[in-house]
């Protein structure tokens, strides 16, 4: 067996969707990994080691605190003030001077007292990295990890202020086992993941669930892996429709949707919750879907929370007996729906919309929400664009059903 001897450089960060509350905006911290960070180490001649939340599980014995001693780099990603990942800055602050490279992503601010400490920045494109970002990023995280393992200067702020600090020093015993069992932990969960995306991408949701599946056994309670679950056990509609939406908030109840703020958890809830009405007829269901809905759509200001959004309140107004409650809840929807299309119009001056992972949704959103208040021409042009567009057939499905309920109403 080879021994790879490249230096280790460690990565300490989320795992998964994240949310940053303050802005309002939810970050793919694994996108972040796979399209900067990875390559960028490889690039700089190290062995990159994800401390990702995994890390933190009781089914995987792994000694974080030896790795940050020991690594000869570590990257701290702090976006979203991930506790975790500023909890080990600063254990490696206190054990190194100096090798340790702190990023984020660009609009969120630096927690606690790091406004001090040079920071590496980097900016999302909705959930995604945009190719040109991704490149340049990638390209200047390199430099400057190649910079940081030859430079003797501290950039620990604890060394800085007391430089005749002793950093504490260790035998080698364990340590390759420990790096093992990182790499291990590490390639086990990104294959469930892969697999899962990969089988949402072919509308294979029987695979995507075993896939997420196993993924939740490696790290339960996860919000990430049970968001993806429980997305595609109800997509699977196994053993039956009304059955797999039931295991479906069965799941999604994990992450207690009726105190979250998470928007993905609270898109998710409403969402199944919506179809379990459309399964049952069950009023007190749509009245769920709404509340989840509407406060995903105040957290975050999103095109999905409001589509939905909308759609729940028209197809409420048609159940109502009260004349007023047919009123409002027809102007909520219209006001709504009004106000993702000022959104998506947002979203689509900023340059580089075109290289947005999102981008077959937000033109299908842009179609659905111009059909439903009137702009049918409108309307029309952004479903051509958004069927040219190639979305797997699970999305056109879920496109399709939404303009039939539209329409119905």
């Amino acid at each position: 067996m080879t021994v790879d001897e490249r230096p280790i450089c460690f990565i300490v960060m989320g795992f998964g969707k994240k949310t940053d509350y303050e802005l309002g905006m939810t970050f793919d911290l694994d996108a972040t990994y796979r399209a900067i960070i990875e390559p960028a180490v490889k690039s700089a001649g190290l062995r990159p080691i994800r401390a990702d939340e995994i890390l933190h599980s009781a089914v995987i014995d792994f000694k974080m605190y030896d790795m940050l001693l020991r690594a000869d780099v570590v990257v701290a990603d702090i976006s979203t003030g991930n506790a975790n990942a500023l909890y080990e800055l600063g254990v490696r602050h206190a054990l190194r001077p100096n090798t340790t490279v702190v990023m984020k992503e660009d609009r969120g601010r630096l927690h606690f007292d790091l406004n001090h400490i040079n920071t590496f920045h980097y900016r999302h494109l909705g959930e995604d990295i945009g190719f040109t970002e991704a490149n340049r990023a990638r390209e200047a995280l390199s430099a400057l990890l190649v910079a940081a393992r030859e430079s003797q200067e501290p950039d620990s702020p604890v060394y800085t202020f007391l430089p005749r600090l002793q950093r504490p020093r260790l035998s080698e015993e364990e340590y390759q086992e420990i790096i093992e069992q990182a790499e291990e932990a590490q390639e086990r969960m990104s294959d469930y993941l892969e697999r899962g995306e990969s089988a949402f991408e072919s509308s294979e949701m029987d695979v995507a669930v075993a896939a997420y599946s196993g993924a939740n056994k490696l790290k339960p309670g996860e919000p990430y892996i049970v968001q993806r679950l429980a997305l595609a056990t109800y997509k699977c509609e196994i053993p039956s429709k009304l059955e797999a939406l039931m295991k479906a908030r069965e799941l999604i109840s994990e992450l207690d949707p009726d105190n979250s703020n998470d928007p993905e958890t609270l898109g998710l809830a409403g969402a199944i919750r919506k179809r379990l009405w459309i399964e049952t007829g069950d009023l007190v269901q749509l009245n769920y879907a709404i509340k989840y809905y509407g406060r995903g759509f105040d957290v975050r200001r999103d095109y999905y929370n409001g589509q939905n959004l909308a759609d729940c309140y028209i197809s409420r107004s048609s159940l109502q007996s009260d004349v007023a409650e047919v009123q409002y809840d027809s102007m909520s929807a219209t006001k709504v729906w009004s106000a993702v299309i000022q959104i998506i119009e947002e979203l689509m001056k900023e340059p580089d919309f075109d290289e947005r992972a999102d981008r077959q949704w937000i033109l299908a959103t842009m179609a659905h929400c111009l059909k439903a208040v009137g702009r049918t021409r409108d309307g029309d042009e952004y479903e051509r664009m958004y069927r040219d567009a190639g979305a797997p057939d699970w999305e056109v499905k879920s496109f399709d059903d939404g303009l039939r309920l539209i329409e119905e109403l």
